[in-house]
């Protein structure tokens, strides 16, 4: 991999070398110390209510979160001339919650409430309103499950974390017409998904409430188009 950070695929990709040692922080200079704790600064709170999103407990993202750092911070002298270097700490991110789910225990790996109520009271607490009403229901959380990863990462920043979407773009290292781009994606896929598992799950007594769910997916639906039109015109 070049220096100019990872390739887009979709997916964690342009991990760090464990091969390599890294040189100690007390020999660097004082430019690098400053820039790297001024990126520490400024990405760790974004990256902790993410990993909790994903996690579902505070301690489990901070230890993803932790990971993350010491990681970022044994490839910072490399990553400096890097074009993309938050695209290539968005990865060493993904990667850190990756194996930290897969060190769940046993009970932790059925699909808890607890990561459900964080991703709906992450929600609330910021006012989303144009999702809130689909926060209470599994349903919702399960679309965005099924999303592609970087459509999921920006509805999870977008309306989990409440980022615009210019933060959203510098937290996941890319420009912003991409994120709307995502956005935009994500909104048609779940307004479709959710249309689907309305139907599914509504037999002939559901009348009222296959309704109200094709009701909650034209809303997403319009989302997509108002985040379409807002993009067109930026």
């Amino acid at each position: 991999m070049s220096d100019g950070g990872p390739e887009e695929s979709g997916g964690a990709v342009g991990l760090p070398s464990r091969r390599r040692r890294p040189t100690p922080m007390s020999q660097w200079d004082p430019a690098a110390r400053l820039s790297y704790w001024a990126f520490h600064a400024n990405r760790r709170p974004t990256y902790m209510r993410f990993a909790y999103l994903q996690l579902g407990s505070d301690p489990a993202a901070e230890e993803a979160v932790d990971a993350t750092f010491d990681s970022i911070m044994g490839e910072w002298l490399r990553m400096l001339p890097m074009d993309r270097l938050d695209a290539y700490a968005w990865t060493i991110l993904k990667r850190c919650l990756a194996e930290r789910q897969d060190r769940r225990h046993p009970w932790e790996q059925q699909p808890e409430p607890m990561d459900i109520s964080a991703f709906e009271a992450a929600l609330k607490d910021a006012h989303a309103d144009r999702y809130e009403v689909l926060t209470d229901t599994i349903r919702f959380y399960s679309a965005v499950s099924r999303l592609a990863e970087r459509q999921r990462d920006a509805v999870l920043l977008r309306y989990g974390l409440q980022c615009t979407p210019g933060e959203a773009a510098a937290v996941m290292g890319v420009d912003e017409p991409t994120v709307r781009s995502y956005l935009g994606q994500a909104h048609r896929r779940l307004a479709r998904l959710l249309d689907t598992s309305a139907e599914a799950g509504e037999g002939s007594e559901e009348g009222e409430g296959a309704r109200a769910d094709t009701g909650t997916a034209a809303g997403a639906a319009e989302a997509a188009a108002a985040d379409s039109a807002e993009s067109a015109e930026s």
